[in-house]
């Protein structure tokens, strides 16, 4: 009966000392679970934070990289809108001065119809009260055939007339044509006058001083006669040569 005691209060004393250990080893697996738990629900939490932080981020590049975009649209249109104002205004400066400068050459044109009406009047007024003609012909009906070349008229030390006779001129002047060299109205007083001439591959000069009169036509004519030029003058009152 007594060992029966001594058992029981064993048994007593043991599960007194065993219960606590107990009760702390469930209450530790609870709060394991628990925070188990907690940490799963932390990194859920943790993982859809990241996530929708990398998707703000990445939504902030695009719109940092449509705000670069959109800043140079705008600098290219406001480029092209400077380009466009500067091409205006550098074709309304250049209109501007295209009408100044068709207003200088309206201007020098009428002054120059202006000048030339004055110098018209006076060349008119000088030949009405001068009116001196100066004609030079050339003949050669006595020339061989094949003999002429070229001919160089000269008054007053300037080349008035030139000509390259070719065979059927040649022909025409030896039948008694006569080659109208020079014809003008001069100034009345005294010219000099000189006329070339290859003939037959020697080259012939002849040269006289003649004095143009007032309202008078006045002619010169050089014949070719044996290799020479022989020159004769003679006059005509009035204004026709012929």
């Amino acid at each position: 009966m007594r060992a029966t005691r001594v058992r029981y209060h064993l048994l007593v004393m043991t599960f007194g000392f065993l219960f606590p250990t107990v009760v702390r080893a469930q209450q530790t697996d609870s709060m394991k679970a628990d925070s188990a738990a907690q940490q799963q629900a932390y990194e859920a939490r943790r993982g859809a934070l990241v996530k929708d932080l990398q998707e703000t981020q990445d939504k902030l590049g695009d719109l940092r990289s449509q705000r670069v975009q959109l800043e140079a649209r705008i600098e290219n249109v406001l480029a092209q809108t400077m380009q466009k104002r500067t091409q205006q205004l550098l074709v309304s400066k250049e209109e501007t001065a295209l009408l100044q400068l068709d207003g200088v050459l309206a201007n020098a044109q009428d002054n120059m119809v202006a000048q030339r009406d004055r110098m018209r009047a006076l060349g008119d007024a000088v030949r009405r009260r001068a009116g001196a003609v100066l004609v030079v012909t050339l003949r050669a009906d006595s020339a061989g055939p094949g003999s002429l070349g070229t001919a160089s008229l000269e008054i007053d030390n300037v080349v008035a007339a030139t000509r390259t006779y070719t065979p059927a001129t040649e022909q025409a002047l030896q039948t008694g044509a006569v080659d109208p060299l020079f014809r003008s109205e001069v100034l009345p007083s005294t010219h000099t006058v000189e006329l070339s001439l290859v003939l037959a591959g020697q080259s012939l000069k002849q040269g006289l001083n003649i004095d143009a009169l007032a309202e008078t036509v006045t002619y010169i004519q050089f014949t070719v006669r044996n290799g020479q030029l022989v020159p004769s003058t003679w006059t005509s009152r009035g204004t026709t040569p012929f």
